[in-house]
């Protein structure tokens, strides 16, 4: 919903903007009978059989749930990083590269998203910035080798992004960002064309802590070639169980998964 445009989900050859692809899934869906409720969930009880799901005190029943809550792109905490979302500030380069072909841009970041991010620019950019907050990257040796044998790559080592930098008028577009060294507190300029936040992600399992079982980040644990969880009628797709694909096309290819699931195992209860 907070991406402009979607270039890489077969279907769309012209592309499409992340809400115009939403609001399709959404008449689909409804073709089909789906009932959508636009509503925050509070709380869960998968204690017992149908399982239970609240919104403040309303009671939903069910006899199997999918969850497909995703994840969160971790930001820098910026006003203007909010206000250049889609215009030049991204948290994914493998959705938003192509945009950026032949131009100068940043990634923010020093583990093994950041050099993943880093790398994969490096095929669509003319140069790629790495911003790192030390003077070490915390990456594997085998990533930080090959971003820093890469003579597309330079590294601003101890420096953070203090503001990100832009235009408003005629069309909103970033411009560059202003570092901010950690050692001095000196400041400087970068001109660049856009920023990739890859700090990591945080998957939306708040809810669900202390009833599924997930790893030590956050992210939903299911059995091998299932979507099951350890819950009976529990199951789960997309982005809150994937860190290493992230993409809607493997997210939707997981909704299948686990409606199938979910029907097989309805059909096993009788």
């Amino acid at each position: 919903m907070i991406t402009t445009d979607v270039e890489n989900y077969p279907g769309f050859p012209n592309g499409v903007t992340g809400p115009e692809m939403m609001d399709l899934f959404r008449q689909q869906a409804e073709r089909f009978g789906t009932e959508l409720r636009y509503e925050e969930v509070t709380r869960v009880d998968f204690s017992s059989h149908p399982h239970r799901v609240y919104v403040g005190e309303i009671e939903y029943q069910s006899k199997a749930v999918i969850i497909s809550t995703g994840a969160s792109a971790k930001w820098l905490g910026l006003e203007t990083e909010k206000e250049f979302s889609g215009f030049g500030v991204s948290a994914c380069a493998t959705c938003d590269g192509f945009f950026f072909r032949g131009k100068i841009v940043a990634v923010v970041g020093g583990g093994d998203t950041a050099m993943e991010e880093a790398s994969y620019l490096t095929r669509h950019c003319s140069k790629v910035y790495v911003i790192h907050r030390r003077d070490e990257f915390r990456a594997s040796k085998i990533m930080r080798d090959r971003v820093l044998s890469n003579p597309k790559v330079e590294v601003m080592w101890n420096s953070v992004v203090d503001d990100i930098l832009g235009e408003r008028e005629p069309v909103k577009k970033v411009t560059g960002v202003r570092l901010k060294d950690t050692r001095t507190g000196a400041h400087r300029e970068l001109h660049l064309d856009g920023v990739f936040i890859a700090i990591g992600h945080k998957p939306n399992s708040d809810l669900f802590k202390g009833v599924l079982e997930m790893d030590d980040v956050g992210y939903l644990k299911h059995k091998p070639d299932s979507t099951a969880t350890n819950i009976p009628g529990v199951f789960v797709a997309g982005d809150v169980a994937d860190h290493y694909y992230r993409q809607a096309v493997s997210a939707a290819g997981t909704g299948c998964m686990a409606a199938i699931d979910a029907e097989r195992w309805l059909e096993s209860q009788g």
